[in-house]
């Protein structure tokens, strides 16, 4: 949510910073996810100023262009070349100096210098009104008042709007703060709490009053429990056309469009007080007649944006005496809205059933700021008010008269909460004591009225558009809030208990893994287990009867629980190399989850993705890419790290993979490894490798717990180093070379090492060369040079006789 900072001095008129305010916002649980700057015309004109033109000749070298020599305030006077067909002498212009920086509508930036136009030099530019941001047109400069000084800044001549925007994550039961209004109200008592005792100021609406009775439209609310309140009232006369600066600089800095006057009257007063407004053209009205109702299920309704909809039997419609106009709460109807031939409407401002618009929203996959408020509960209380703020702003922005009374259908009231407040429970959960002055102060400053007190606690009513504070302990919330957690003393004490665990406990084994591949260079994500059902069409191996499907979706690109770990990973992936992040080193511990026939399982795996390089670009190592091998490498460190060293190798069925392997022991598989379908890439517009590996979490642990730690003291006996280099056929595997030795030598062959292969130049065809060195080592003596000599011979004639090996 988007809370401008000058929209919001016009509820308090506060002096703070924005960054001081930012503060208090999020103490108060309304958290500041950022402040950005705001300027009506970017760049804010600065460098541009008043210039008088004194002289106007033509370019003696071009038809088209004109040298002016320009008094802009500076001790002498600037030669400009200007290809305006309208400058003259005489006229006072907006010059944009040398050094000033302007942008275009598709905000790129480009900056004034110093040059030469067809021969002659030019010293700066006279400005069209397209070129400062001030408007559309680009048929000539602009000329300005002529009493305008020379030298004066433009922005204070134009009215160039600076603000500061306010990106506040509100949390789903702050229905209350869902507006300017309501955001104030909340600063209001943060500030008291802080001895800066400001008036919350509310727009008034003692101005408003029926002018005549020329236009009535007869309502009907057939659904009372879907549309608790209803209010309305008809404005004629009306001249749609464009809204003032200032509205559209509200607007804009909250990230809306201006339409028309009217409509952005019902937006702002929307974001202002947080009551959703729609107005309808009274002359589409059929009947003069408004029905609050549902429709039968099947019935067709074509929506503002020229979508055809099927409706529910439980969708409330607005509707006149012949078809609907709008689904209520959530989005208007392509033919019921106000256009620039409209000259008199009706002003909806209503109350409906939270339960009703979410679930309608939800039907239709539509997600409106209307809808977004409503389903979250706006103040019932306030809808009149709204209404007559609206219209009022309305009669001021486009003319009219107000042609009927305001209705109001409201039978039965929302009442407000009763609530009691033990003292003693206010102590026990903040865990301090507050006086019960400050408490008092504090629930007042939240408009919660306190109606008895008594030495045991406070009898208190609750307004009803706070529907999140019901019980005793919302109350004990909002104390605290209020009051400052940042407030809340530390205790001297610290208790603790014990647990009783093993080392093979899960998330310690998980913290060992972590650690390790963090210390590789991998950053750990935590991606999100729901996603698209779409994902597993793009394998056979996958099965949409497999899914989990949620029964109350967020929306169909969260609405099933994932059946594999690579997906969410490439969507993290595709969102940075589009950030030109194209380097990435990351793992994830997460679940799959499967309905196999009824029966639901959750599987925990390991999951790596490696793409691009394997370290960032410097001038001590070269960009060498993130390969098969180096994935491999990974791997088994990890393996090794956990204890598990022996395990075979096999080619990978997993479909996700082009090309990859399994390790694993007997029927359990440790991990599948390899790179990335190209095909699934392409999904997810990613054109590089990407290598991943999937671990089976559960099969892991289960080896960890059974595995032996062994030891052994080290050796005080040197190693011995020897080298061949082989030459073998092209078909034979190092894999082979290292069975081979370790059969051969069992007791004092340590380790064989493939450190080089050559192929090309030199070799027969066919034919490759491995060198290869093996550490010997006796544990109880010294080697000697027969002994060592003795196995090296070993190993060469097997190395002949097995793999047809030469020496070279």
């Amino acid at each position: 949510m988007k809370i401008s900072y000058n929209w919001l001095k016009q509820f308090l008129n506060i002096d703070w910073t924005a960054e001081k305010t930012g503060e208090l916002l999020t103490d108060l649980g309304l958290e500041v996810e950022g402040i950005n700057a705001y300027q009506s015309v970017k760049g804010g004109l600065e460098g541009v100023v008043i210039g008088e033109v004194l002289t106007c000749e033509k370019h003696p070298n071009a038809d088209k262009l004109n040298i002016t020599t320009v008094n802009i305030g500076a001790d002498t006077p600037v030669q400009i070349v200007c290809g305006a067909p309208n400058v003259a002498a005489g006229q006072k212009v907006p010059v944009a100096t040398i050094g000033t920086t302007l942008y275009t509508d598709e905000g790129e930036a480009w900056t004034i210098k110093k040059g030469k136009i067809r021969g002659e030099e030019s010293f700066g530019m006279i400005c069209a009104e397209d070129e400062l941001g001030l408007g559309k047109s680009h048929d000539g400069i602009m000329v300005l008042n002529n009493d305008l000084i020379p030298g004066t800044p433009a922005a204070e001549i134009f009215e160039i709007e600076n603000d500061q925007v306010f990106e506040i994550g509100l949390t789903p039961n702050r229905a209350d703060a869902m507006s300017h209004w309501g955001v104030a109200r909340d600063l209001k008592a943060g500030l008291l709490q802080k001895d800066v005792s400001l008036e919350l100021i509310t727009p008034s609406i003692s101005a408003f009053h029926v002018d005549n009775r020329t236009l009535k439209i007869d309502v009907e609310v057939l659904n009372n429990e879907l549309a608790p309140r209803y209010c309305g009232v008809t404005i004629s006369g009306l001249k749609i056309k464009e809204s003032p600066k200032w509205l559209q600089h509200r607007l804009k800095s909250i990230g809306l469009a201006p339409i028309n006057n009217v409509v952005d009257a019902t937006n702002y007063v929307l974001h202002e007080l947080g009551q959703p407004l729609h107005a309808f053209d009274a002359a589409k009205i059929a009947g003069n007649k408004v029905e609050v109702k549902t429709l039968p299920t099947g019935t067709k309704f074509v929506t503002l944006d020229g979508v055809e909809r099927t409706l529910h039997e439980d969708d409330l419609m607005i509707c006149d005496a012949e078809k609907p106009m709008c689904i209520a709460g959530v989005f208007g109807g392509l033919d019921s809205g106000v256009t620039e031939h409209t000259t008199s409407i009706f002003l909806e401002s209503a109350y409906f059933n939270p339960v009703s618009v979410r679930k309608t929203a939800k039907r239709h996959g539509l997600n409106t700021d209307a809808s977004f408020r409503f389903e979250r509960g706006i103040d019932a209380n306030t809808t009149q008010y709204a209404l007559k703020r609206a219209a009022l702003l309305i009669k001021e922005l486009a003319g009219g008269e107000i042609t009927c009374d305001a209705l109001d259908f409201y039978p039965k009231k929302i009442q407000d909460f009763e609530v009691r407040l033990s003292f003693d429970n206010v102590t026990k959960l903040i865990g301090e004591e507050i006086s019960k002055e400050t408490i008092k102060r504090i629930l007042s400053s939240l408009e919660i009225k306190v109606n008895n007190v008594t030495e045991a606690g406070l009898g208190l009513t609750v307004p009803a558009y706070r529907n999140d504070v019901q019980r005793e302990a919302d109350i004990i919330e909002e104390i605290l809030r209020v009051y400052g957690y940042n407030n809340v003393g530390n205790s001297k004490k610290l208790n603790a208990s014990i647990a009783s665990t093993t080392r093979f406990e899960d998330y310690k084994i998980q913290n060992v893994v972590g650690t390790q591949l963090a210390s590789k260079g991998y950053y750990e994500i935590m991606t999100n287990s729901l996603t698209t059902p779409e994902y597993v069409s793009l394998i056979d191996q996958l099965k949409e009867e497999h899914n989990i499907t949620m029964l109350n979706p967020l929306s169909n690109d969260l609405s099933v629980l994932r059946q594999s770990m690579l997906f969410s990973g490439l969507e993290a992936i595709s969102f940075n190399i589009n950030r030109k992040r194209a380097d990435l080193k990351l793992f994830e511990f997460g679940k799959t989850y499967h309905d196999f026939n009824g029966t639901r399982e959750e599987q925990k795996h390991l999951a790596i993705y490696v793409t691009g390089n394997q370290s960032h670009e410097s001038w001590l190592s070269s960009n060498r890419k993130s390969e098969f091998f180096y994935l491999k490498g990974t791997i088994a460190t990890i393996l090794t790290r956990l204890g598990i060293s022996k395990f075979n190798e096999s080619g990978t069925k997993n479909e996700l993979l082009s090309e990859g392997l399994s390790l694993g022991l007997g029927k359990n598989k440790f991990v599948d490894f390899g790179l990335v379908k190209k095909s699934v890439l392409k999904h997810f517009d990613i054109s590089q490798d990407v290598l991943y590996a999937d671990f089976n979490w559960e099969t892991i642990l289960d080896f960890v717990k059974h595995n032996k730690i062994v030891y052994q003291p080290i050796t005080k006996f040197p190693e011995v180093k020897r080298d061949f280099a082989l030459l073998l056929d092209d078909s034979v595997t190092f894999d082979s070379v290292n069975t081979i030795a370790k059969k051969t030598e069992k007791q004092l062959l340590k380790s064989v090492n493939l450190f080089d292969v050559y192929q090309g130049k030199n070799l027969p065809a066919g034919k490759k060369s491995y060198a290869v060195s093996f550490t010997l080592q006796d544990d109880k003596k010294t080697l000697t040079d027969k002994q060592i000599d003795k196995i090296m011979n070993k190993l060469k004639q097997n190395f002949e006789n097995q793999l047809g090996a030469e020496l070279r």
